[in-house]
């Protein structure tokens, strides 16, 4: 049987050791797609999932999905949940969100002229997704882009930069701390509250999940102080056998900043010293110079794999409407 899928190339793609990043499929048919509907696409997802979608995610890290009839949130939801993974529940990551249908979320909803800086999703906790979807609900005036860059490349480009400060930070890992208030700050791009981070108001169910998670409470007058870590900020990636720059330390250094945060002490070494300022800056320069940045258009759904990826996001002019969801 012939494809619902076929390969495309975009201007913004880059070819690292030889695949080309993200993968892109389109319709092999547009004009079928116009009458098939979503169902039909949900059809091919799940006949095609196994044999075409995720190889394709294994090799180049990334797909993008686009020309394809699911628009709306409820569709995307739909999508999601047809490729059969396992939802996760967001407990423990840093940016407020709102549940919008089923599974879906909206992406960080940081002001537009903030940029979001590289990093894994939940990097800074244990239990972390090993995929995440982005789905375009409304595309943007201009800007926007969620960049997004294979984590191996980064490990070997600091590796060979850095090496002292790599084996530092295999050996040591990081603390990541952070001040929560009680609600959720739309204002900052680390701004959910205790009781929305925790899924819960009550400190003493607060206390048990953090304890979960390997966190430290330290409980002030309005809000919480959470100490994780040491937590490694290099790992193995068993699937593909080659080590990742599995963290957030350039995010947590440079953007963890708001009316509780101080960016410098967001993030230390595992044994509490500072990182150094000028290593984590070319660390950024590095990320923004290997990374691939695909406008949105209104339908794309972007799968990665938080195991081989990081993302960013770019300042934008609204209106700008990006949806995720999670999976295990």
């Amino acid at each position: 049987m012939a494809s619902y899928f076929q390969d495309a190339r975009l201007p913004q793609q880059r070819v690292v050791e030889g695949v080309a990043f993200p993968a892109v499929l389109v319709p092999s048919a547009p004009a079928s797609v116009a009458t098939g509907g979503v169902d039909e696409f949900l059809a091919a997802v799940r006949s095609e999932r196994a044999s075409r979608l995720e190889p394709l995610v294994r090799d180049a890290g990334a797909l993008l999905l686009r020309g394809f009839p699911a628009r709306t949130a409820a569709d995307f939801d739909r999508a999601v949940d047809a490729f059969g993974y396992e939802e996760l529940p967001y407990v423990g990551g840093a940016a407020p969100r709102t549940n919008v249908v089923g599974r879906v979320f909206t992406a960080n909803e940081s002001p537009p002229d903030q940029k979001i800086p590289f990093h894994h999703e939940m990097a800074q906790v244990p239990t972390f997704p090993s995929k995440l979807f982005f789905f375009c609900e409304v595309e943007p005036k201009s800007g926007g882009e969620t960049p997004i860059v294979l984590s191996h490349h980064i490990y070997k480009r600091m590796k060979e930069k850095f090496p002292e400060f790599v084996e530092k930070l295999e050996k040591d890992g990081l603390i990541y701390t952070r001040v929560l208030g009680e609600g959720d700050d739309p204002s900052s791009p680390i701004g959910r509250g205790w009781q929305s981070t925790f899924l819960t108001k009550d400190k003493a169910v607060a206390e048990e999940r953090a304890a979960k998670l390997g966190m430290k409470l330290e409980w002030t007058d309005d809000g919480v102080k959470t100490v994780m870590g040491p937590i490694p900020a290099v790992k193995w990636d068993e699937s593909r056998g080659r080590k990742i720059w599995f963290n957030s330390m350039v995010a947590a250094h440079t953007g963890w900043k708001d009316a509780r945060n101080d960016p410098v002490k967001a993030v230390t070494f595992g044994d509490g010293s500072p990182l150094p300022a000028d290593v984590i800056a070319e660390c950024g320069r590095i990320l923004e110079e290997e990374c691939a940045a695909v406008p949105w258009q209104h339908g794309d759904i972007l799968l990665i794999d938080n195991w081989a990826v990081l993302h960013s996001r770019r300042s934008f002019e609204p209106p700008r409407r990006i949806l995720a969801s999670l999976c295990k």
